[in-house]
């Protein structure tokens, strides 16, 4: 064991049934998303998530934990709430998981909230959107220094964004999650979102973009309302939205204007970003007629902003960690558990950090497991 504190920068709470009827807005009360039973074609009863009478997502993927070992053939993500484990609700329970994990310290995001972008309806959004960002805020409280988390901000109105992250740091959050894909038609170079960069850089918090957090109409992307519509191939490809996005900000010239400001690519993985890094680099010195005339005020080329404002958070990417990791940044990589998801590396991260990091020196690994999270997120080790 380490002698120094792990921390899990991507585990997940399980959000309490009442958790948004409870904590919305009163207008938005009769449509607050709630948990209901139902049950399957087989007659198998199961809980899911409903909005608007529509089904959102099933309660499985968040309870099958550790499933993965045991017997994976058992996942099949048909579950009820008895089943999730009390450490995705209750923060005194998931101190003790994480320990038996061998984690001090986590960074909370939460299991549902990435269906909630998908609605069309803007207003309801940002409702749920603040009712989330209350309940995370109380869990974290009886852990300040060990339990970390962003809100979670619709960015439709950018004058209503910077008040609920100016919400969000009042609150103890260290950050906050926005879309990885806004509306279609206001992708991120857009000048509209200047007030939200530099918001969020005067409040040194960072942006997440992580997995599955995107809005809806955005042509050719299969993650829609109805969880039941993504397929293998979307899932195994998601990395490309979160690489337009950071790439048109740095081509609109977004990290020239505020320095400051620090994104994060959420439970994207990692092996991706030297490719990525490299087509940047040359689309700006060979390909400079695609680049509507932007050049660096400082001299710098695009992976040159990655490194400085970006940072990324990986599961189990081995060969990011053991090839990729000189050329991605050891200072722009956090590791996560995804405790409880059905994926997470939960109780036996130790030993797939020992997998992952066969060979690395140790001083690099102690930066990836514990440091940067303590210098990009704010953890009190």
């Amino acid at each position: 064991m380490p002698d120094y504190k792990i921390i899990s920068c991507d585990t997940h709470i399980v959000e309490p049934p009442d958790t948004y009827i409870q904590r919305i807005e009163p207008a938005f009360r009769e449509r607050a998303p709630r948990l209901m039973r139902t049950e399957n074609a087989e007659g198998r009863e199961y809980d899911a998530w409903f909005l608007d009478g529509q089904e959102l997502i099933t309660l499985g993927a968040f309870t099958q934990t550790a499933l993965r070992f045991e017997d994976p053939s058992r996942i099949d993500f048909v579950a009820t709430w008895e089943d999730v484990r009390k450490g995705a609700y209750d923060p005194h329970e998931m101190v003790k998981d994480l320990e038996q994990d061998g984690v001090w310290g986590a960074y909370i995001y939460s299991s549902i909230g990435a269906c909630f972008t998908r609605i069309e309806d803007s207003k309801l959004l940002t409702a749920i959107a603040r009712a989330y960002t209350e309940a995370v805020a109380d869990f974290i409280k009886p852990y300040p220094g060990r339990l970390k988390a962003p809100g979670f901000i619709n960015v439709d109105d950018v004058d209503d964004a910077c008040d609920d992250l100016e919400r969000c740091a009042e609150l103890g959050l260290t950050g906050a999650l926005i879309p990885v894909y806004p509306l279609p038609d206001r992708p991120y170079r857009h000048p509209i979102y200047d007030r939200l960069w530099w918001t969020a850089a005067d409040l040194e918090m960072p942006l997440i973009m992580h997995s599955g957090y995107v809005r809806y109409g955005i042509p050719g992307l299969e993650q829609t309302i109805d969880f039941s519509e993504y397929t293998p191939a979307g899932r195994s490809n998601h990395d490309y939205w979160v690489r337009y996005s950071l790439g048109a900000m740095i081509f609109a010239g977004v990290f020239d204007r505020y320095p400051g400001l620090k994104m994060c690519a959420g439970e994207h993985e990692l092996s991706w970003i030297p490719y990525w890094l490299a087509r940047l680099d040359e689309t700006y010195k060979e390909r400079g007629f695609y680049g509507r005339g932007w050049r660096s005020k400082r001299g710098m080329i695009p992976s040159d902003y990655w490194h400085e404002n970006m940072f990324a958070t990986f599961l189990e990417d081995h060969v990011g960690v053991q090839r990729l990791r000189d050329i991605i940044g050891v200072e722009n990589m956090v590791w996560g558990n995804d405790y409880p998801h059905s994926e997470a590396t939960w109780p036996k991260s130790m030993e797939y950090l020992d997998q992952i990091f066969e060979g690395v020196p140790d001083e690099e690994r102690r930066k990836v497991t514990s440091e940067n999270a303590v210098r990009l997120l704010k953890f009190e080790v």
